[in-house]
């Protein structure tokens, strides 16, 4: 079930559901553009006429999450289904925008984050995390670099987290991702992970290769492709044995189905 916000549309009065998916942001155009893109093809498996409106925490001017919450409200929307479009429960960013939209009283963490102007009823769905979908997204991403499996093992590499709750929602996601992986790529090394922050990169890499002389395939957990997966993981990666393409989750056309079928979860589950 999503967690519900308090909003102040009065009680007893038509319920008008809206969407609103929430992602990072960048000041890259095609970082923006292919968000963009799959919460549209989102758009196709939802009722016709359900307002949707794609919100970034930061950069994107004019598209900030105030700004999809009034988008929305102006047309009439009274329910709110939030989408995190994070890949894990351990951003921290995650937490920062349930306590601005009013799910939550107190933020984990100190956030520089006010709260938003919102008078709908919030309902709060969940970030990426792992999943059946989420497995194929990633093992589709990086199949066509497995040539032995039988001597191959699959890597992936999240951003992480230093505070303390934070990590273990990282990790608890990731691992759990990884295991699904491991049963549907069928490598014989199978599946696990490594994170950026506490860097554990080159410790997995070479227990794999040097270790139990697998050849590691890596798989970055990120959205999109950016600095992370373009300067951070390769830098990371510098010396060690591996393959690596660089392909974040998107574009997949999985994704918009994980929206999807999350939005019409949550809209099954709305009471007045």
């Amino acid at each position: 079930m999503p967690d519900e916000g308090r909003g102040t549309v009065e009680a007893g009065g038509p319920r008008n559901p809206g969407v609103l998916v929430i992602s990072h942001g960048s000041p890259d155009e095609h970082w923006v553009a292919l968000v963009e893109a799959a919460v549209a093809d989102a758009a196709g498996d939802l009722p016709a006429g359900l307002p949707l409106a794609c919100a970034f925490l930061e950069t994107v001017e004019g598209r900030l999450i105030q700004d999809g919450i009034d988008r929305l409200e102006s047309q009439g929307v009274t329910d709110m289904i939030v989408i995190p479009l994070f890949v894990s429960s351990g951003s921290t960013h995650i937490d920062e925008i349930a306590y601005a939209l009013g799910v939550k009283d107190t933020p984990e963490m100190e956030t520089d984050l006010e709260r938003f102007r919102v008078s709908a009823r919030v309902f709060f769905g969940d970030p990426i995390d792992d999943g059946p979908l989420v497995a194929q997204m990633v093992w589709d991403k990086v199949r066509a670099l497995s040539v032995q499996p039988e001597r191959e093992v699959l890597l992936l590499i999240g951003h992480g987290s230093r505070h303390p709750g934070f990590l273990q929602r990282w990790e608890l996601g990731i691992a759990s991702l990884a295991a699904q992986c491991a049963e549907l790529a069928g490598l014989a090394g199978g599946a696990d992970y490594a994170l950026l922050n506490p860097d554990s990169v080159h410790t997995k890499v070479r227990y794999w290769s040097e270790e139990q002389g697998m050849n590691v395939i890596v798989a970055p957990l990120f959205l999109s492709a950016g600095y992370f997966t373009k300067v951070t993981i390769p830098s990371r990666l510098e010396g060690l044995a591996h393959r690596y393409s660089g392909d974040a989750l998107l574009p997949h056309p999985l994704m918009a189905r994980w929206m999807s079928q999350q939005i019409l979860n949550i809209m099954g589950s709305l009471t007045c």
